[in-house]
């Protein structure tokens, strides 16, 4: 059980750790035996999800009762080796807490000990799937807020130990870090999730893509059966006598309400339970999910800013998400792909922005503090050049080909041109009025995007580095691309065709003296 000593206790520190760093008072503690129980129920699970098709694969050319023996011989063959290992790997799995480190000793034959210095721990994140949460279990994963290849050398994962124990290591872990460097000692209740919330989700890039997935599934599913023609047929059935326009209209419409249906669905599952806590010693913590639990930290010296996310779909429901711009949030290439920074879910975006400020302990978020400064007409220009040369061109190969090969291709091209040129520019013109900067306070803040727009509002005393960019193209314009470069978040964050006086004096106001000194000398000026 967790909380119990392991054997080999004086079992020799890992490669990198001192002996002074684990002394012999910091006990080796074992996972949760019921590890063996979750492997094999998971794979039980796995076992009777393949063992169904194989079984009716089976069950023509040798009949049910042969069918069902290799089935379930099969069955019983992979849960118990799988439980074999799982006990394996509980028998020699071991971590300890130590004043300096944090360790974790794995592997029967090829032995991995592995540890952390704990000035270097910036994560402890507690995850549990239905199962664990069932039998109050959890996953700990302990990182240092460094990106490394693979993030091997950056993460412990301790899997699974009870939920008080779970809790135990974080407090322990972050706690302690956050007091060492003077945090403040407030906690309270930032947000909360309200249940409203919901009807942000079907609006979401999210609902289509999910609609598309169903359809997918379907006819995959269809194909693995041998039904897929059938399918095919039942459904140009219903469509007897409809044209084809209005059957493809039709059919998107059923993929794009079974995409919000599944779209709702999701935001439920992942956001049920919410809410977002600042804990003693300057500690965020988010806390999520219906069936699979999630608990996030992260420490407020790592924040450098927040983004502030608005999604077409969303944005024109009145909502927006709230992102951490922080240090060492991407640990692995998988993290940079999860919601690991989300603070706040879609919501109302004046809440996004009370949500915003408590986060700065700001009494007004800077993405609402400061009215920022419009960019030229020009970038106006640029958009509209992009969008419609992009639609305008893929019309134009089709017309070409079809004057080739098939004048349906001909008809296609004129009534793409005719549908989306219109889309473009409206959407041209939405990402040029989203253009825009300003500074407040300790604070600067960039906004872009149509069909995703951002506000970023980063601390100056996070930017490490401005770059002006200015193309061929931005230079006829008089436009200049100004970028802050932070090691906190995507790591760059960008006023883009900006006016050429107001961007530099944007760059030299941003950050006191980072860039003064090359615009009084002049690019043309010797070094």
């Amino acid at each position: 059980m967790s909380g119990t000593p392991a054997d080999g206790a004086d079992a020799a520190p890992a490669a990198d750790a001192p002996a002074q760093d684990a002394p012999v008072d910091a006990a080796w503690q074992r996972l949760d035996r019921r590890t063996v129980l979750v492997a094999s129920l998971l794979m039980g699970g796995i076992a009777v999800s393949g063992g169904v098709p194989a079984f009716v694969a089976l069950v023509v050319p040798f009949g049910a009762v042969t069918a069902l023996a290799w089935v379930l011989g099969g069955a019983a063959l992979f849960v118990l080796g799988s439980a074999a290992l799982e006990y394996l790997r509980w028998r020699h799995t071991r971590y300890r807490i130590g004043p300096e480190r944090a360790e974790l000793h794995t592997g029967l034959l090829l032995v991995k000990r592995r540890s952390l210095r704990r000035e270097r721990i910036r994560t402890v994140d507690l995850t549990a799937h239905p199962l664990l949460r069932l039998l109050g279990l959890v996953k700990v994963r302990i990182g240092t807020g460094e990106h490394s290849a693979g993030g091997a050398d950056s993460i412990l994962e301790i899997t699974p130990v009870t939920r008080q124990e779970g809790d135990r290591l974080r407090r322990e872990l972050l706690e302690r870090a956050a007091l060492q460097d003077g945090g403040e000692n407030v906690d309270g209740r930032l947000a909360a999730l309200d249940p409203r919330w919901i009807r942000y989700a079907p609006v979401s890039f999210t609902a289509p893509l999910l609609g598309l997935g169903a359809g997918g599934a379907v006819m995959q599913g269809s194909e693995w059966f041998g039904l897929q023609t059938e399918v095919i047929q039942w459904v140009g059935g219903l469509f007897d006598g409809v044209a084809v326009l209005w059957m493809i209209l039709t059919l998107a419409v059923a993929l794009l309400l079974a995409g919000a249906v599944g779209a709702l669905g999701l935001f439920v599952e992942m956001w049920w339970g919410y809410r977002l806590d600042r804990e003693p010693g300057g500690t965020l913590r988010v806390q999520r999910g219906l069936f699979t639990s999630r608990s996030i930290s992260l420490e407020e010296r790592r924040l450098r800013g927040v983004e502030v996310l608005e999604p077409l779909g969303v944005r024109l429901a009145g909502a927006a998400r709230v992102d951490a711009v922080a240090t060492g949030l991407a640990e692995t290439e998988t993290d940079q792909k999860t919601d690991r920074k989300t603070l706040l879910p879609a919501a109302p975006r004046e809440f996004a922005d009370t949500v915003a400020a408590r986060v700065l302990r700001e009494p007004v978020s800077p993405t609402s503090a400061v009215r920022l400064r419009a960019h030229p007409v020009a970038a106006r220009g640029r958009r509209l050049r992009w969008a419609l040369g992009s639609v305008g061109g893929a019309a134009l190969v089709l017309v070409v080909l079809g004057v080739l090969l098939t004048r349906v291709l001909v008809w296609v091209g004129a009534g793409l041109a005719a549908v989306l040129l219109p889309v473009a520019a409206l959407l041209a013109v939405d990402a040029y009025r989203s253009l825009g900067h300003g500074l407040t306070g300790k604070y600067l803040v960039v906004r872009s995007g149509s069909m995703r727009r951002a506000t970023v509002a980063l601390r100056r005393d996070g930017v490490i580095g401005l770059t002006v960019k200015q193309s061929v193209f931005q230079r006829r314009s008089g436009l200049v691309t100004v970028t802050a470069t932070t090691a906190a978040g995507s790591g760059a964050y960008s006023a883009y065709d900006a006016g050429q006086t107001e961007g530099l004096e944007f760059a030299a106001e941003a950050v006191a003296g980072l860039l003064g000194p090359f615009l009084e000398r002049g690019p043309d000026s010797p070094p």
